[in-house]
């Protein structure tokens, strides 16, 4: 199937994850001519203490469609996603995490979806299986059912960061979250301003490099703050009538 988007800019957050980035950047670089003659790669560099600044530098200097921006102190995944998004110039968005648990190649996979339902303004990954030990699995299956049940998502897979998306949306879904609880925050935002997904099953893979930020009692505190104020705030918010079909 051939596929050509209007334009893409991959976004990439990055925490000390200097081992997975460059493939991730490499990837996402093979796959984007593939789907488009328009892209970029914005990757954000949210105060890493490995070797990821210099790595990317290394990159930038080669491949002038990368760039990169640089937290200077770490602000939280969410952070590093919305400065990403408010960089990219393309009038679609790709996203995923840096430390390749997805393949970055299976962006054109959400392209083809794109094609295929030219209304539609959103486009989810899901995962086929997740590869991840015994303890993650539990727990992420188990915030999955919270998630989707406490904020009415049409997701199957609410803990898939994995996304495409017309640029346009945010405009109508504007974000707060700095945690974790970004990513259900923009799915959810994105329903309320009538978009509906296409989903699309995809890869994941078992970590290679680094550990999970997410996984720790302050951070897991920090996102459960977030997503209670962020349920009492979206709760009072009207949804806008359906735009784009499933």
């Amino acid at each position: 199937m051939t596929v050509r988007l209007s334009s893409v800019s991959a976004v990439f957050p990055a925490y000390n994850d200097a081992g997975t980035i460059p493939s991730m950047v490499l990837v996402a670089l093979r796959a984007l001519p593939q789907v488009t003659g328009d892209y970029e790669v914005v990757v954000v560099n949210d105060g890493s203490r490995d070797y990821t600044a210099e790595v990317l530098a290394d990159l930038a200097a080669l491949f002038p469609q990368l760039r990169v921006l640089t937290h200077t102190r770490n602000q939280g995944y969410g952070a590093a996603l919305r400065a990403g998004f408010a960089a990219a110039a393309k009038d679609w968005i790709f996203y995923t995490d840096g430390d390749a648990q997805y393949d970055a190649h299976e962006l054109t996979l959400l392209a083809e979806a794109a094609a295929a339902h030219p209304a539609a303004a959103w486009i989810n990954g899901y995962k086929i299986a997740r590869s991840d030990p015994l303890h993650r699995r539990i727990i992420g299956g188990l915030y999955h059912r919270f998630v989707k049940l406490a904020f009415g998502l049409p997701l199957r897979d609410t803990d898939c960061d994995f996304r495409l998306f017309r640029r346009d949306l945010l405009a109508r879904a504007p974000l707060t979250s700095t945690s974790g609880a970004l990513a259900l925050e923009l799915v959810k935002r994105f329903q309320l301003a009538g978009a509906r997904p296409v989903e699309v099953p995809v890869h994941h893979y078992h970590r290679a490099y680094g550990g999970s930020q997410f996984f720790n009692f302050r951070r897991l505190a920090r996102t459960a703050a977030q997503l209670w104020r962020l349920w009492w705030q979206l709760r009072r918010t009207p949804p806008a009538p359906p735009q784009a079909p499933a």
